[in-house]
């Protein structure tokens, strides 16, 4: 559709005139998806009706990690986060109305990358709209899980099957879609810094093509086209001047990449695209109107340069460092987008940094540094291989990064500095969206129905199907068609054999467990490592301050559990009070992510701990702190429990009420503080 041309100034000549055309703006999206896909669909479909030009589908957590709603580990975690899909029957209700040919739709999830856009194809062939015309993205980057997110399954090599295979699979089939979105996001949350953020990210791009062109799936003449395929997705932080130098220091090394290393010579092909959430890790709880400034400035670092201007763009709202944001929330940042895209003139000129010294002199420091960095990341066998190590990296610096905050030699307005405030007219009751907590119920018995509607003959042999398929060499993706399909005897669905799609006969309509089980038992489990033993930050006077205390307590430092119960993979926060618990004198337990009340209750029981610490984000706090509660209680455990997260003040009361002894939101972010409190814990007997 195009665009009317801008209205004349004050001085009688358009800007298009003094210039020329406009470029064309960046797509625009909100990353949403809540309770369930009928929801899902119909706030969609608002974003779509006030201007947002790109879908982005977060997922829940049980989607993302392979489990279906009925499952111990889904608990409290269904609809919070994202939009569950369980099968082929949720993906028609979340696209119901949405023209997936005519649509650029860009898919948070990893692990279950593969299955999700098996569902996707299959719900566009019922449409008859060709895998050809599909165009969108899948974030599909497992490494980045394994150092900062946590929604990953299998281990490092076949989670690297899986993406070649997609990677492989739509450069023939799906060929304007970008089979992996390598993010450099979820780094800077984990706290890289610029160097860290590009480096790493170019080892995933580079472990990922490497392996493409090892595998054999892709023909020689057609690997050009596999490298323009890889899109990026990275981070804008507050600091728009470095943040630009960083972009334009990513452009010049992706281009020497693709002509030196994989001999690109089209330098279309050589172009680096990314995608951008500007970033979260800035959103404070404390004074979050000042959250809408900052997603302004940072947009304005991935916009300002045209040679390295993001292709899309997609923004939390002003309150998402409380809970899940409303749709008046969504739109207010879609219209800061829209105000920055269409009435200011930022599209009208050439490159604004071209020739700056500035400008250049700090990308090209940050260029030379960040090559240095990814020349050691593969010595070290890739990004892949060095798992470990780059953990342990990214767990220091953002300890670094804790630190300076704490001292104040980072400035964080409203947090550390600048912190009177007037009581705000946009909080209070209903300042956020809250997931209704009968949709897991809903979910379950729905699911059951679909169960038991289906062939169940047809699903056992498509799981059999993708069985074989997974110990081979053969493609995945055909398999994961198959199982995706829908149908039944009533002839309502597509038939889908390994080729294509036939009409009216019963076929599999597999679920997300399911799809994810198989290949469990194919390719094994994995627990990433925590970097915290190797995390080096330096501790604080106060913290070596508490340190001298505790080491002289007779019967020696007292024992410190830090959990996340749930699916919650967000575990920077954990981590940091894990390294500030140990430079505080503590003797820290903390075993990662991803455990049940029950595993965690065994483990405070066999350690004998002294203090509990509870790390939940996802907003499940309500379901799984009280199932915690009650698990040490029939353990035996009478240690003090408290309780870290994005809680709202209500929830807070209830915590409290069912027996947690303090709760921690990200506003307690000194950790000298937060140690002193839990060493006072440990001597004064409360107890959950």
């Amino acid at each position: 559709m195009t665009r009317a041309r801008a209205t004349r100034d004050h001085g009688g000549v358009t800007p298009n005139e003094a210039h020329h055309e406009r470029d064309r703006p960046w797509l625009m999206r909100t990353y949403s998806g809540h309770s369930s896909a009928t929801a899902s669909n119909a706030l969609y479909r608002q974003n779509l009706a006030k201007g947002q030009t790109g879908l982005s589908v977060a997922f829940d957590l049980p989607t993302q990690t392979g489990y279906d709603p009925d499952h111990p580990l889904a608990r409290g975690e269904v609809g919070k986060v994202g939009v569950p899909v369980a099968h082929l029957g949720h993906m028609r209700q979340l696209l119901d109305g949405i023209p997936v040919g005519e649509m650029n739709t860009s898919m948070t999830i990893n692990a279950t990358a593969a299955w999700l856009l098996g569902l996707y194809v299959a719900h566009a062939e019922e449409h008859d709209v060709p895998s050809e015309a599909l165009r969108g993205t899948t974030q599909n980057d497992i490494v980045k899980e394994y150092l900062s997110r946590g929604t990953y399954i299998f281990p490092p090599l076949p989670s690297r099957r899986l993406i070649v295979d997609m990677v492989a699979y739509c450069a023939a089939h799906i060929p304007k879609w970008n089979p992996i979105n390598v993010c450099s996001y979820h780094l800077q949350e984990a706290g890289a810094t610029p160097v860290q953020e590009i480096a790493y990210a170019m080892a995933t791009a580079v472990g990922i093509l490497d392996a493409v062109r090892e595998s054999g799936q892709v023909a020689e003449d057609d690997f050009p086209a596999v490298v323009a395929s890889i899109s990026f997705f990275v981070n804008a932080g507050i600091r728009f001047v470095e943040e630009t130098c960083k972009l334009r220091a990513m452009t010049e090394l992706w281009d020497r990449l693709c002509l030196e290393r994989y001999g690109v010579q089209d330098p279309k092909a050589r172009r680096f695209r990314y995608g951008v959430q500007v970033n979260s890790l800035g959103l404070t709880e404390a004074q979050p109107e000042n959250n809408v400034q900052r997603i302004v400035l940072e947009a304005l670092g991935v916009t300002l340069s045209k040679n390295a201007r993001a292709r899309s763009i997609q923004r939390p709202a002003w309150n998402e460092a409380l809970g899940l944001p409303r749709p008046w929330d969504q739109q207010w940042s879609l219209r800061i987008q829209q105000v920055l895209a269409y009435e200011t003139d930022l599209l009208e000129y050439e490159d604004l940094f071209e020739g700056s010294h500035v400008i250049e002199a700090r990308t090209q420091e940050l260029l030379d540094e960040a090559t240095a960095e990814l020349d050691d990341v593969l010595s070290l066998g890739g990004a892949f291989e060095a798992i470990d190590e780059l953990k342990t990296r990214l767990v220091g610096s953002h300890v670094e990064r804790m630190r300076r905050i704490e001292s104040g030699d980072l400035t964080v307005v409203g947090v550390n500095a600048f912190t009177e405030a007037a009581e705000s007219p946009l909080g209070g009751a209903g300042s956020i969206l809250r997931v209704d907590p009968t949709v897991q119920d809903t979910q379950i018995t729905e699911l059951a129905e679909w169960r038991s509607t289906r062939d169940a003959d047809a699903v056992k042999r498509a799981l059999d199907e993708l069985a074989r398929v997974a110990e081979t060499d053969e493609n995945i993706m055909a398999a994961t068609i198959a199982l995706a399909h829908a149908g039944g005897t009533t002839g309502a669905g597509a038939v889908c054999d390994r080729q294509r799609c036939s009409r009216g006969r019963a076929h599999a309509g597999g679920t997300t467990g399911e799809w994810s089980e198989t290949l469990r038992e194919a390719f094994g489990e994995y627990r990433a490592p925590t970097g915290v033993a190797g995390a080096r930050g330096g501790a604080t006077d106060a913290l070596r301050a508490i340190a001298t205390e505790l080491q002289a307590r007779p019967g020696g430092p007292p024992r410190l559990l830090v959990a996340k119960p749930g699916l919650d993979g967000h575990s920077n926060g954990a981590e940091q009070i894990a390294v500030a618990g140990r430079d505080a004198g503590f003797e820290v337990i903390y075993q990662g992510i991803r455990l049940t009340p029950e595993q965690i209750a065994a483990v405070a029981r066999d350690e004998d701990v002294d203090v509990i610490g509870l790390s939940i984000l996802s907003g499940s706090h309500l379901e799984l702190v009280p199932e915690v509660l009650e698990n040490l209680r029939e353990a035996g455990v009478t240690a003090p429990v408290v309780v870290g997260g994005i809680i709202p003040p209500e929830d807070q009361a209830v915590l409290l009420a069912a027996g947690v002894a303090a709760v921690y939101t990200p506003k307690d972010f000194e950790l000298g503080t937060l140690m002193a409190e839990l060493a006072e814990l440990t001597l004064s007997g409360s107890r959950p």
